[in-house]
């Protein structure tokens, strides 16, 4: 799934090798090389229209009426792994991986050849997250069935099923997604406010007007999103919403220094988590990680 490859992408970026290893050693790893074929899958999944700088060639245009079922424009973003729907979750969790990863590690990426290609790949993720959130208490967290979808193996280009679109608002909770798309948009919001190069601090200012939002959503109106959507939890199935909430916090505070947020994360009770790895349903180690690095935000 994607949400895999934006780990691995992060991963790569974590080695700290991103050129071959001396002669001398016994192994080679070409962590460049790596790197570069993790981002290029991300092109790969595009859904859209797509942009002149696409580089894999043999994709094009596909799913340009989404969201035309609720009169919102739904195109982009990414397709899940073979199949041909937008599941919003997982996506979110790339998004917010593919973010940190180049935050942490963006100069190797810049010196391996591949920042655009990360940032490039953040940006068309937060793209369509945020015309997803399209209301303060309405996102629309799923395009496509994935039952009918697994049963018709075609090219996104070619595909005739169909292509409803699911949403959680104040009615249909979902405060689970709700939070971790937030995480999400105060991620790429902190990407994009570096001063570097790729850096667009306007951009980044509009994703953490979402980021914000989305947050307040989730924190005013629990609930896990499988109970209004139940399609998505025949895929991806949330087993909680403490974690998206809290990791969402953290990532908000990274990147405003609100004290609101600092206060959630305080007053959090189970900022130590349930023990399992980090992957798309369970942020806890993410989020214990971010506030060991800002072990202050809990002490000060």
């Amino acid at each position: 799934m994607a949400s895999t490859m934006a780990l691995l992408v992060a991963l790569v970026a974590m080695a700290g090798v991103l050129v071959s290893m001396p002669a001398c050693a016994m192994v080679r790893h070409d962590y460049a090389a790596a790197l570069s074929k993790s981002l290029l899958y991300f092109e790969a999944q595009r859904s859209g229209r797509l942009p002149p700088t696409q580089r894999v060639h043999w994709r094009g245009n596909s799913a340009l009426n989404d969201g035309a079922d609720h009169g919102v424009d739904l195109t982009g973003g990414y397709y899940d792994a073979g199949d041909n729907v937008k599941f919003g979750f997982p996506m979110a969790y790339t998004v917010t991986m593919l973010s940190w990863g180049v935050v942490e590690h963006g100069a190797r990426m810049a010196a391996a050849g591949e920042l655009r290609h990360a940032l490039e790949a953040v940006r068309w993720g937060a793209d369509y997250l945020v015309k997803a959130h399209a209301a303060a208490e309405t996102l629309y967290v799923q395009v496509g069935d994935g039952n009918s979808d697994h049963m018709c193996w075609e090219r996104p280009e070619d595909m005739d099923t169909p292509r409803n679109a699911y949403m959680v608002d104040a009615s249909h909770p979902g405060s689970d997604v709700a939070a971790e798309t937030a995480a999400a948009l105060a991620a790429a919001a902190v990407m994009f406010s570096a001063r570097a190069p790729g850096g667009d601090r306007q951009y980044a200012l509009r994703l953490l007007t979402h980021a914000k939002q989305l947050f307040e959503f989730a924190k005013n109106h629990r609930g896990l999103y499988q109970n209004s959507v139940p399609s998505a939890g025949n895929f991806y199935h949330s087993s909680s919403d403490e974690d998206e909430l809290l990791w969402a916090a953290v990532w908000l505070y990274i990147a405003t220094g609100d004290e609101e947020y600092k206060a959630y994360i305080a007053g959090a009770g189970n900022l130590g988590g349930s023990g399992q790895p980090l992957g798309w349903d369970n942020k806890h180690v993410g989020a214990q990680a971010l506030v060991a690095k800002a072990r202050y935000i809990i002490n000060h």
